[in-house]
């Protein structure tokens, strides 16, 4: 069973939009067919950009707290007790990288797979959500 960290490019495409992979992905967590990681920083990155685009997004912020609620009931929550910074061209994406590191997971699911260059250093593939799929489906 893959082990992966979902970024939060990918969450907010599918709560944007329920067409495409990234929607796809988010119907298929808690239902056995991979791990999903989060940490505390993770969820509160995720709340923080969700409950700023609540209204683009056309949720309320409950309907907000409730998909978090569910992520966080269902996804394999790690603690991190080191940092790998920096590690990639982007601050803000060394989290994701910790994360995955820390939890062992070997994918990180990313819009942004420029952004995670040099993650095969440590065991880890950084792909988009279609490409993940289609992963999942060939197995």
């Amino acid at each position: 069973m893959f082990r992966i960290v979902i970024d939060t490019n990918v969450l907010i495409s599918a709560l944007r939009s329920q067409v495409g992979a990234s929607y796809a992905l988010l119907q298929l967590i808690g239902m056995s067919h991979f791990e999903f990681c989060i940490s505390v920083s993770l969820m509160m990155e995720y709340e923080d950009v969700a409950k700023r685009m609540h209204r683009a997004l056309r949720l309320t912020l409950q309907e907000i707290d409730d998909i978090l609620d569910y992520l966080c009931l269902v996804g394999r929550t790690q603690k991190i007790y080191y940092l790998w910074r920096p590690a990639l061209s982007d601050p803000g994406d060394d989290m994701l990288l910790e994360l995955a590191v820390a939890s062992n997971a070997t994918i990180i699911v990313t819009h942004n797979t420029a952004h995670f260059k040099g993650v095969n250093r440590f065991g880890i593939l950084a792909m988009k959500p279609k490409d993940f799929l289609k992963l999942l489906n060939s197995k």
